[in-house]
């Protein structure tokens, strides 16, 4: 097989028949005996590019994720001869390897700590081991800006595959640690045989999907972000990462350009203007001086922008090209927007467990079949109030989609009447 070692294109041929025929039931051992000698010489970014042809090819993304695990350990051997990117502390690549480690080092004290629960599942040791479930939740950071932040940069590049396989991952570890924790708050009860098993199996699924994915960034997703994205791309993307937090580590400081300091100073919000005083008048405001004439009255764009932002809900907006092209920035968010989502395809900002519900929706406002949709979800004790809206022009042409997402926690409570201003 010589003919593929120094052919880029004949050798990623080659990688697709290999996956199509794991897809087929081949095992992995038969495979790595076939193609040894050309495996070697496969890159991490030959693998995931064709894993992205094979998805643009119709080949369903649940069935890649699926077999994700088979498709690494394949190529382990070639992929472990690959050194892991290089990048200096305060890059997001740093920070995210950074607390991988800081993972890494958590499941092995819940590894240990689930093995005493097995061995003698006392109050104290299911008090520990939950403390530590609840530790690692919050490795969810380190999920949602790779949901939110790398993902859409590397989407503008065409390069989609990974983001959603690896999201729908994402997603299994998000509802294996909320059962993990559910079953160590019930405790073992009357039957310790049932409760045991559940908690080993529960456990090393969880521990095994978070572990590979340390590896799939380490040697795919990683190398291919540093390969596409530009400094400017890195910079934008590092100046909204407080905004989601981190696990267990903070950023470094070394890594530090010049156009990185530019981006983030331009993050913040600038200071609120000093009042100045307005002289009365009884007159209507000048649809001039930079005002905006709208269909009822005019604004200027400032006022429209703090408009948006003092609303008491979150907003944004799909065009009719399923385009994400607004959303407002209010103080506390109830989902987490960035900067990066603005181009995005709108089935591209949600799980691949959602996508369907979202695309449906979509695709009935287009079509007529409704003009609006709602939801409620209960999310770390509040209760959230979720509706689309079909948006048309006069004509009566569809125009987009509105989505508008309300905390309603504290209107549900509300009884009675309230008819004087609070001291």
């Amino acid at each position: 097989m010589s003919e593929y070692i120094n052919n880029s294109a004949r050798r990623k041929e080659l990688i697709k028949e290999i996956l199509r025929q794991l897809n087929s039931g081949e095992q992995v051992d038969e495979m790595r005996k076939k193609y040894s000698d050309v495996l070697a010489q496969f890159t991490s970014q030959e693998i995931v590019e064709v894993e992205q042809m094979l998805i643009d090819e119709g080949m369903p993304v649940e069935e890649v994720m699926r077999l994700c695990d088979v498709h690494v350990s394949v190529y382990r051997d070639s992929l472990d001869q690959q050194p892991s990117p290089e990048s200096l502390p305060g890059h997001p690549v740093h920070t995210m390897r950074a607390e991988n480690d800081a993972a890494a080092r958590l499941l092995d004290e819940l590894h240990a700590a689930v093995g005493e629960v097995v061995k003698s599942p006392t109050q104290s040791v299911l008090s520990k081991a939950r403390g530590l479930v609840e530790r690692l939740h919050a490795f969810e950071r380190h999920y949602l800006r790779k949901e939110n932040l790398l993902f859409p940069y590397l989407e503008k590049y065409k390069f989609s595959g990974p983001s959603t396989v690896m999201w729908g991952i994402h997603d299994e570890a998000r509802s294996d640690w909320k059962a993990l924790l559910a079953l160590l708050q019930s405790g073992p009860g009357s039957d310790t045989v049932t409760f045991t098993f559940k908690l080993n199996t529960l456990f090393n699924k969880l521990e095994t999907n978070i572990r590979e994915m340390f590896y799939k960034e380490d040697k795919i997703l990683f190398p291919a972000a540093l390969e596409r994205l530009s400094e400017e791309d890195w910079s934008t993307l590092r100046a909204h990462e407080d905004e989601f937090g981190y696990f267990e580590v903070q950023p470094g400081s070394q890594w530090q350009p010049k156009l990185f300091q530019a981006v983030q100073a331009q993050a913040q919000p600038a200071p609120a203007p000093a009042p100045t005083a307005t002289p009365a008048t009884t007159q209507p405001a000048s649809a001039g001086g930079g005002d905006l004439p709208l269909k009822v009255g005019a604004m200027t764009l400032e006022q429209i922008q703090m408009m948006l932002t003092h609303l008491p809900v979150d907003i944004t907006f799909v065009d009719e090209n399923d385009t994400v092209r607004f959303y407002s920035e209010t103080p506390e968010r109830i989902f987490k927007r960035t900067p990066a989502i603005i181009g995005r395809k709108v089935e591209k900002c949600h799980p691949p467990n959602s996508v369907d519900k979202v695309v449906r929706i979509v695709d009935d406002f287009r079509a007529g079949r409704r003009d609006t949709a709602e939801f409620w979800i209960q999310m770390g004790g509040k209760f959230i109030h979720i509706q689309y809206y079909a948006v048309h022009d006069e004509r009566g042409a569809y125009r987009g989609t509105l989505e508008v997402s309300q905390d309603l926690t504290h209107l549900r409570e509300i009884q009675g009447e309230k008819r004087l201003l609070d001291d």
